[in-house]
């Protein structure tokens, strides 16, 4: 299992966090999402066959890309 805070500037509330939350939980994978909008960062642990790259290519697609 792998687990990895994102840094996601675009984020500004909890409705930004929940937009994550539902794209990424549709990769199959995927265990948990949650985040901070306060901090800007989305937390998310995952399982084969979900990998780093797909979680970063889900967010970008909804206009929340990760900056690091």
């Amino acid at each position: 299992m792998s687990e990895k805070t994102f840094a996601v500037p675009n984020i500004s509330c909890h409705h930004c966090v929940a937009s994550i939350k539902d794209e990424l939980t549709e990769i199959p994978g995927v265990q948990a999402v949650s985040g901070d909008p306060g901090k800007k960062q989305i937390q998310v642990t995952w399982d084969s066959p979900a990998t780093e790259d797909a979680i970063r290519k889900a967010m970008a697609k909804i206009n929340y890309p990760a900056s690091d």
